[in-house]
């Protein structure tokens, strides 16, 4: 979408502190952060929410799941993190754009 401030970052049209990015999916740190680390994983194709996702998201749906662990590692979170998807108005969602929040505070 073309006013979709997500699809913007992951096309590289908006500038993001960016954590990781292949073909698929792209993480960048949140600029309003709840957490000493908070960063988000967003698919590249843009998806409004988890609740317009159904069989076709699942590998999508995977590989933005299986990175949240590996990533929250590197962004030194290995001892804990949390995850959030805000879904929709009522679920808190601002930007409607699929992303999952990864947050947390590194070990002292």
């Amino acid at each position: 979408m073309s006013d979709c401030i997500f699809c913007k970052i992951a096309a590289g049209e908006i500038p993001a502190n960016k954590v990781y990015e292949d073909e698929h999916v792209f993480a960048f740190h949140d600029i309003r952060p709840i957490a000493p680390v908070h960063f988000l994983i967003i698919p590249k194709q843009h998806v409004e929410s988890l609740a317009h996702c159904g069989p076709q998201d699942e590998a999508m749906l995977g590989k933005i799941m299986g990175l949240v662990p590996r990533l929250a590692k590197e962004q030194g979170l290995g001892h804990g993190f949390k995850t959030g998807i805000n879904t929709g108005k009522g679920g808190g969602q601002e930007v409607f754009h699929l992303h999952v929040h990864v947050f947390g505070h590194q070990a002292d």
